[in-house]
């Protein structure tokens, strides 16, 4: 899950946090990779842009991710046993990731 107040944020994520290289994001996304049944489900809620954005959306995406983890999301991905939520704040100043698991140490 990235944090997209903007439409350009997750080409940014992507690309930012090496899931993709630079300048691959647009692609990426375009081939279907970053839909559910992708390679790399994103913003299975629809995100920011398209769920909600109340000015703090970073809670609903981290909402998402363990909707995702305890099988009951909307949108639900198959098999999902690590979720991952990205957000910025302070005018791109500041950013924090949390990895979330379903699986026992």
């Amino acid at each position: 899950m990235g944090y997209d107040a903007f439409a350009h944020l997750p080409l940014y994520m992507l690309e930012d946090l090496g899931f993709v290289g630079r300048g691959e994001s647009g692609p990426f996304i375009a081939e279907g990779h970053t839909r559910p049944g992708g390679s790399l489900p994103m913003n299975t809620n629809g995100g920011g842009l398209s769920y909600t954005h109340t000015g703090m959306y970073g809670m609903f995406a981290i909402q998402e991710s363990v909707r995702q983890l305890r099988g009951e999301a909307a949108a639900q991905v198959s098999d999902v046993s690590v979720g991952f939520v990205q957000g910025v704040g302070m005018f791109f100043g500041a950013a924090g990731s949390l990895v979330l698991s379903n699986r026992q140490p």
